[in-house]
Order: structure tokens, then C-alpha cells, then sequence
């Protein structure tokens, strides 16, 4: 029955296929004063072509018009000292699928700026951008019209995923290195109930010891661990198995030999070089293989939640 339902699931992926559009938008954080980008993928009619954004070609028709209809919108928060971009294959995929994929770089936690990793405004700023991020798709003029209000996911990877789970009820407690005073402290998230599913890839969950801290979190959940995983190690998905409101709504699995970055969208050969370690994955491990099953996998967990 299960293989009957992928097998529908993937003829109508192949029926509802489109071209993918790119657009950037700049997105402002009253609270701290500042702006940061967000780079946006969506289906078009318009046809597309290989354009260079930043390191990485991409086949998109940049700043096309939507096509019209109703799309899920999904959010990804990258991990910390990371980029939104390192994510861009998943959200093509997704983006060609029928779904509007927003993919904020959180200011002071990025690759180019990462002055604030390690401390509790980093804790509260994360959520806080998400928040801004949907806010945005709501009030664009472009996009506002075709997102479904009822379908709504957080893709999170590392402290993404803590970032995902706190936007969707979870209550963070600091650690105590992340506070000039060395004290643990409880971090007030605007919690955001429109969000309807996660997609955890080898979340950072150390930020939910505190009993009861995810038992407000109760929706579909897809998480997806690392076998090799050199950061997180694997209490942490036993955390959010333990602690939010329904187990039995966790899909969990463990993707065998694989590393933390093994999630990160495959690089250009001429990035990947000893040096740089986001690029680089366990030895036998090949990421462009994972990631067509990554692909997959997400996809199907979405559409499934709509009953398609």
C-alpha cells in the first residue's frame, strides 16, 4: 500500500512539474535595526535557464511572475555560520514540485558574519526572522495571493532545527557559556501556529533539556540524523522523540554514513578541496546520491500531509 502511494505521489509530481523562478528580497528586523536577504524559489511558467547566483548555477527564470494558483510555502533556517544558498537544490526540487520555498540568511549568524553564534540573542533572533520571513510572503504584492495560509513547513538543519522547533511552540533555555553572567536563561519566542510540519535534518536540540520545553510542539515531524554525524550527537533527535506533545508523529531515520554536511547541497568541484569542510563527507559517501533521495523523501512527507 505504502508503494502504491509513493508510486501516485511521484506520477503527480511528474504531471505538476514547472519552471522555477528566482527573486531576492531584503527583509528588516526593526527589533535589532538591521536587514538581512532572503533568496525566494517558486514555480513559473516562464522558461528558465542556467544563471550564475553567486558560486552556484542554477536553472531559474529570475524574477518571472508566479504561476497562478495555491502553493504550500516552506521555510528554510540554515545552520549556524552557514548560508541559505547551501540549501538550494532541495529548494529547486521543491520549488519545481509546486511550492514556494523562502530561504532567509540570519543576520550575524551566517558564513560572512557570525558574530553572534554561541549567544542567547542569536537564540532569540532565529525565530524572529522566521517569523518575519512568512510575514513577508503574506504582505508581498507578488506572493500573497497564492500561498495556502494552511500549509505552512520549516525545513531546519542543525540549529536550524532548533530555530524550526522554536518557531513551532518549543521553549529554549540558553546554555550557560551563551550568557555574560554564565547563567542559563529561558528564551520567549513568538510561537507562530500557522506552521503545520518540520523537516529536521540532524537538529541541535542541546537548547531543549528542560522538561516540557517541546511539549508544545504538535505537528508532523520528518527528522533525519547523520550515522557520522562529527556535531550532533544522537540524544539530541532522542530529545524531540522524547519531548514533543505525539511521538507517533515523528518519522525518524538515520542516513547511514553520513556527516553533519552531508545534508548541505553538493558543491561545485572546484570548491570541494580538503579546506573546506562543508563540502567534504565520510569517505564512501556520495552526497549527490543522497540528495536525490533527499529530494524525494521530503517531498513525499509534504505532499503527503495534503493528502496528495
Amino acid at each position: 500500500m505504502q508503494k502504491e502511494k509513493i508510486n501516485t505521489i511521484q506520477k503527480e509530481r511528474e504531471k505538476n512539474e514547472s519552471f522555477v523562478g528566482y527573486c531576492e528580497a531584503e527583509l528588516v528586523d526593526s527589533h535589532c535595526g538591521v536587514s538581512f536577504p532572503m533568496s525566494v524559489m517558486y514555480p513559473v511558467d516562464q522558461e528558465s535557464k542556467i544563471e550564475m547566483i553567486g558560486p552556484f548555477p542554477l536553472d531559474v527564470s529570475i524574477n518571472a511572475q508566479p504561476t497562478e494558483g495555491k502553493f504550500p510555502l516552506v521555510l528554510i533556517s540554515h545552520g549556524s555560520g552557514g548560508g541559505n544558498l547551501l540549501y538550494r537544490t532541495l529548494a529547486h526540487f521543491l520549488a519545481r514540485n509546486g511550492f514556494v520555498v523562502g530561504m532567509p540568511e540570519h543576520p550575524f549568524n551566517n558564513f560572512s558574519d557570525n558574530t553572534l553564534e554561541g549567544t542567547v540573542e542569536n537564540l532569540e533572533n532565529r525565530p524572529r526572522h522566521i517569523n518575519l520571513a512568512i510575514d513577508w510572503f503574506f504582505e508581498s504584492e507578488n506572493f500573497s495571493g497564492i500561498i495556502k495560509p494552511d500549509a505552512i513547513s520549516i525545513i531546519g538543519h542543525s540549529t536550524g532545527g532548533c530555530t524550526a522547533l522554536s518557531v513551532a511552540g518549543g521553549i529554549p533555555t540558553s546554555l550557560p557559556h551563551e550568557s555574560s553572567d554564565g547563567k542559563a536563561k529561558q528564551i520567549n519566542i513568538a510561537h507562530n501556529r500557522k506552521i503545520s510540519s518540520l523537516v529536521l535534518l540532524a537538529p541541535g536540540t542541546d537548547w531543549f533539556r528542560e522538561k516540557g520545553s517541546l511539549s508544545g510542539v504538535d505537528i508532523p515531524i520528518l527528522m533525519i540524523a547523520a550515522e557520522k554525524d562529527q556535531f550532533i550527537q544522537p540524544y539530541q533527535a532522542q530529545t524531540v522523540l522524547d519531548g514533543v506533545a505525539d511521538r507517533s508523529k515523528v518519522a525518524y531515520k538515520i542516513v547511514e554514513n553520513a556527516g553533519h554536511f552531508s545534508f548541505l547541497s553538493p558543491f561545485p568541484e572546484f570548491m570541494i578541496t580538503p579546506e573546506f569542510f562543508p563540502a567534504l563527507d565520510p569517505p564512501g559517501f556520495d552526497r549527490q546520491k543522497y540528495h536525490d533521495e533527499l529530494n524525494s523523501e521530503t517531498l513525499n512527507f509534504l505532499l503527503a500531509l495534503q493528502g496528495k
